[in-house]
Formats: C-alpha cells, structure tokens, sequence
C-alpha cells in the first residue's frame, strides 16, 4: 500500500485545483462560443426578416467588429488593471443580456446598434478569458491554449445544433437567445469561483503616452497572421449560412450545415493542436493550417454543391482552429509587456481581418456574387502560409 505523505497530499490537492481552474477557463470559453453561434445560427432569418440586401446587411455586420475593434485599448487595461477574473464577473452577463436585445430589433439601425454593443462586451471577455487562458498555461507549464479555444469551437458547434433545431421548432430568435442566456448563467454560477485570481498590475498606472507608443513588432506580426486568420473565420461566421442558402441552394433545413460542419472540424482542431504542436512545431502546423484555409475555400467557390461546399466548410474549420490559439499563446508569454496589454494589441490587429472581411464579401457580393468574394477571402490562406516564416518567436514549440 502507498503511503500518502503531506507533501504527496498537497501535490494532489494542487493538481486536483488546477484541473478545476482549467475546466472553469474552459467553460468561459464555451460560454462566449455558445453566445455567438447563437447569434450567427440565426443570421440568415434575421436578414430576411428586415429584407437587407447583401451590401445593406454587410454594412450592418461592420458594427460588431467596430465595437470589438473601438474596446480594445480599453479592455487591454482594464484587464490589467483590475484582473481577468474581475472583468469577467461583469463583462459576460453584458454580454449575454446584449445578445438577448438581438431578438428585438425591427429596423437595420436598431440591429446595427445591438452588434455594436455585442463587440464592445464581447471584446472585454475575449481580453479577459485569453488571459485566464495564459494564465493557465502557466500552471501547466505546457501548451493548453488550443484546447481551451476548443471549448469555444464545441460551443460552436452545440449552438449550430441548437440553432437548427429552434429554427425547425419555428422559435422565434427572441426566445431562443433567451433560453441561451439562462443556460450561461448557470454556467457561470457553478464556475466562476474557480476561475484564476490574477494579480491586477499596479504597474499599469503610466503615462498614457505609453499606450500610444508603436506596437512592439513581434506583437504586430503575430497580429497580422491573426488579421488573415480572422477575416478568414468572419467570412465562416457571418455568411456561411447566407452562402449555403443563396450559392449553394441547400434546403432551408440544411442551411446551416455548413457552419456546423465548420465549427466541428474547427473544435477538433483544437483539441488536437496542442499534440501537434509538439510533434511538428508552431511554425508548420500554421503553414499547413493556411494551406487548408485556402483550399477549402478554393473548393467551395469552384464546387458550390451541398456535399463538396460541406466538406471544403470542413476544411477552412481546420485551418482555421490553430491559428488563433497559437497568436495569443505566443502573445501572452512575451515577456516585457503585461499578458493583458499583449493580448489586446495582437488582438486589436487581429480584429481588423473580423472588422473588414465580412463587409468586404457583402461588397464584393453585391457588385460581382457571393462566390467571387470567398475566393478573395480564399487568398488570406496563402498569406498565412507565407507569413509564418517570418515570426521568430514561433520556431519555439
């Protein structure tokens, strides 16, 4: 028989507590994934039912990513400032309670207001959960970051499900968001006790001037690889049900098949990234993860049929899953700058690719089609591709 010793005793508490905190990180994760499949799950109806036209609707989606884009200087600090965990506590019932006021609009301006305000309280959780995020890689002391982007990208896909079946049962997006947000509270209430106490950075008290100074360039690269990526998944996002219905002519039932065939190649990136990335290195996963972006979108402008757009969806899902994990792990352990403040300037150049990809396929759409706007988002792919080779600070697993 073993014999369990107190130090023994306090490894496995320690061990028992840091599981905990990753499952809480984890759930956070999954939380803002859930919100936002809600919301796309239900884009299509939403544009028919205020009749907006591509070029109308693509205008309208600009507003979400200019509040996520607006609070990015600000969130960075206030993460810092106050700690993630603080920042959660308020930032993600914000969150919700907004996605709830998207059930009730009834004019475009109306829409464009409520998506303002779902990117300024989406941006300060997805400041604050990244942090939680680089924070619990530092407990581990090993890669996790991809696997907790994987409880978004599950979260991805439970809302698609969700999403199909309110759609089939003939609820109205009102109701269903509503239902969402009270599954979130719940979560929140079992998890939020065990999320990571950070440490508010007294430090951060500087001159603003500071905040202003030019982005340190490892930061920006990584950024840029994130832009590419980004523009890349508001493309998926936003109008992969619009493109199922109106290129691909699936039934209305299989509308959003192909974000859910997106979201679930997309969660098992994730999941499996990490392992990866001690196989082959950061660097290649990220090369190989451009080459799928391109080809699947490549795929589904020149095969826009059900079961081939269904499966070039599958393979953006992939390429697109490790991408971001990998930009803000990296971020995050730089060093010199506070994770918080890190995370917000990768993120705020990251965030221009969410800002400008969805209203440039609704521009391009109106002008040329929906088919010809994916194949310019096709080409971001190949930037990754060749973008990665010159970040140094991704040849370090």
């Amino acid at each position: 028989m073993t014999e369990i010793t107190p130090a023994k005793t306090q490894e496995l508490t320690l061990d028992i507590n840091k599981k905990r905190a990753r499952i809480a990180v984890s759930m956070v994760y999954f939380c803002m994934g859930l919100a936002f499949a809600s919301w796309a799950s239900r884009i299509p109806q939403i544009k028919t039912t205020l009749q907006l036209s591509d070029g109308v609707f693509g205008s309208i989606l600009f507003a979400l990513p200019v509040g996520q884009f607006l609070m990015m200087p600000f969130s960075g600090k206030l993460v810092t400032r106050f700690g993630s965990h603080n920042i959660l506590k308020f930032a993600l019932p914000a969150y919700i309670v907004v996605l709830s006021c998207i059930g009730l609009v009834h004019a475009s301006w109306q829409l464009a207001v409520v998506l303002f305000l779902f990117g300024v309280t989406g941006n300060m959780c997805n400041i604050s959960v990244n942090t939680q995020g680089v924070a619990a890689e530092r407990l581990y002391g090993r890669p996790i970051m991809a696997s907790l982007h994987g409880g978004w990208s599950l979260a991805g896909f439970t809302g698609a499900i969700i999403g199909m079946l309110m759609i089939n049962l003939k609820i109205v997006p009102f109701w269903h968001f509503v239902f969402i947000v009270a599954a979130i509270l719940v979560i929140i209430k079992i998890n939020y006790p065990y999320l990571i106490r950070t440490e508010p950075d007294k430090k951060s008290n500087e001159p603003r001037r500071k905040f202003f100074m030019k982005p340190d360039s490892i930061l920006l690269q990584l950024g840029i690889i994130g832009f590419f990526s980004m523009a890349s998944e508001g493309a998926m996002f936003d109008w992969s049900g619009v493109y199922f219905k109106d290129v691909v002519k699936a039934p209305e039932s299989l509308v959003i098949l192909g974000y859910t065939s997106f979201m679930i190649m997309m969660a098992m990136g994730r999941f499996l990234a990490d392992y990866l990335i001690s196989k082959i290195g950061r660097r290649l996963l990220m090369q190989i993860c451009g080459v799928m972006i391109s080809g699947g979108l490549f795929t589904s402008v020149i095969f826009p049929y059900l079961v081939p757009s269904t499966i070039a969806f599958m393979l953006v899902g992939l390429g697109v899953s490790s991408i971001v994990p990998t930009v803000y792990s990296t971020a995050g352990k730089h060093g010199k700058i506070p994770p918080g403040i890190a995370l917000a300037t990768v993120a705020g150049v990251s965030f221009l690719g969410f800002l400008m990809g969805p209203p440039l396929i609704g521009f391009i759409a109106e002008a040329f089609g929906l088919r010809y706007s994916y194949a310019v988002i096709g080409f971001f792919g190949i930037g990754i591709t060749l973008f990665v080779n010159r970040v140094k600070a991704l040849q370090v697993n």
